[in-house]
C-alpha cells in the first residue's frame, strides 16, 4: 500500500549559494526527521570530506557546518506516495515551491541534484514553471545506499564539483 509522504522543511540561510536537492527523504530520514539519516547513506561522509568536519557530529552541528559554508538542503518533492524508500516506487509527485524559495534565497548559484530521480523530477515539475533566473544545475550520483553501482571514492570525486568556482 502506498503511503502519502511529506518532505522535510528546507535547511537554508539567506546567504546560501548552493542548494542540494534530493527527491524525497527515505523512510529512515522521515522517521528521524533528519536529512540523509540512513547510516549507510554516503551524504554526510561526503559533506564532511568536502567541508572539513566530522561526519559523526550531532545532526544540528552537521547542519550548522553546511549552512556556514553556504550550502542549503531540501527536496524536489513536497509530497508523494511511496511504499518503502526507493525512488523508483515514488508516485503522484507534487513539487515544493521553488519560486518562493529562490526568491527568498537570491544568492543560490548552483543546484546540485542528488541522484537521477531528483534531476528528473526537477526537470519535469519545477523547470517549466520557474520565472526567476534559474541557477546552474548539476546532476550528481545518488548518495543513497541503494545506488551501489558507484564506489564511494568515485561519488566523492564527482561531488567535489560543488565546491569549485564558488566564492562562498
Amino acid at each position: 500500500m502506498l503511503k502519502l509522504l511529506q518532505s522535510l522543511a528546507p535547511v537554508a540561510h539567506a546567504n546560501a549559494k548552493v542548494l542540494i536537492l534530493g527527491s524525497m527523504p527515505g523512510a529512515e530520514s522521515l522517521a528521524q526527521q533528519q536529512y540523509y539519516a540512513h547510516p549507510r547513506n554516503a551524504f554526510w561522509p561526503i559533506m564532511a570530506s568536502l567541508y572539513g568536519f566530522a561526519a559523526d557530529l550531532p545532526y544540528a552541528l552537521r547542519l550548522q557546518q553546511l549552512t556556514a559554508h553556504g550550502v542549503a538542503l531540501w527536496d524536489v518533492l513536497a509530497y508523494c506516495e511511496r511504499e518503502g524508500s526507493l525512488d523508483s516506487a515514488i508516485r503522484n509527485e507534487q513539487p515544493n515551491d521553488f519560486h518562493r524559495f529562490f526568491a527568498a534565497h537570491p544568492h543560490i548559484s548552483l543546484v546540485a541534484l542528488n541522484g537521477g530521480k531528483a534531476a528528473q523530477s526537477f526537470q519535469k515539475h519545477v523547470m517549466p514553471h520557474l520565472t526567476l533566473p534559474v541557477p546552474r544545475l548539476m546532476a550528481l550520483p545518488s548518495t543513497s545506499p541503494a545506488y551501489a553501482a558507484m564506489p564511494f571514492s568515485q561519488k566523492l570525486q564527482l561531488w567535489q564539483q560543488i565546491t569549485g568556482n564558488l566564492s562562498l
